[in-house]
């Protein structure tokens, strides 16, 4: 009766299961990755200009690692299977994963099983609940937006960013405001609450 259903059990076999991809990563390369990227790596929720969406910034998602030299980047790509591994002309590799469902299926479950052990754990945590975040829309309101700044605050360690939230905040509600007055339904002349000269 399975077989009748293609969105149910059939469609979760295609893909392969987190504990397979897992069980195929050695103990201590596991390890020896989280703890490189305890060192070189870091979670970052960048907030970019948009011209194509609903609010005039974009969240982003980025787990990424550098190094000097491909080395490093190229297996961390390999080991984990998706994000990108690219140079710079200066030398500097980066590996990079940024899409919400990559994190999902394979960042996520990989330092479940091999954690974290210094600030970047917290750091961690709390990108996955802006992941979540992000998977469910609410980046995508103004007020969902700001939640979002306030938690990414004291990622790491505060870090000075391009534009401060308080920057951010202003403009998204410049911008709510202009948008609630583009919005406002056009009065008919005879609706309008004015005396017009006759």
């Amino acid at each position: 009766m399975g077989s009748d259903n293609p969105s149910g059990a059939d469609n979760q076999q295609e893909r392969p299961s987190t504990a397979t991809w897992l069980d195929e990563v050695p103990h201590d390369l596991g390890h020896y990755i989280a703890g490189f990227v305890d060192g070189e790596g870091s979670f970052n929720v960048p907030i970019r200009r948009s011209v194509d969406r609903g609010l005039p910034f974009r969240v982003s998602l980025s787990f990424n690692v550098s190094q000097v030299g491909p080395e490093a980047p190229s297996l961390l790509k390999s080991v984990f299977g998706v994000g990108t591994a690219r140079g710079r002309g200066d030398g500097v590799w980066y590996f990079e994963v940024t899409k919400p469902a990559e994190l999902e299926a394979r960042v996520f479950p990989f330092f479940d099983r091999f954690p974290l052990r210094l600030c970047k754990s917290s750091d961690l945590a709390i990108f996955r609940q802006i992941t979540t975040m992000v998977q469910t829309g609410r980046h995508l309101s103004v007020p969902g937006f700001i939640d979002i700044l306030a938690l990414r605050a004291p990622m790491n360690r505060g870090g000075k960013r391009r534009r401060t939230d308080e920057e951010l905040i202003g403009a998204l509600r410049c911008w709510e405001s202009s948008e609630a007055i583009r919005k406002a339904p056009l009065w008919k002349r005879e609706e309008e609450d004015m005396v017009h000269a006759p």
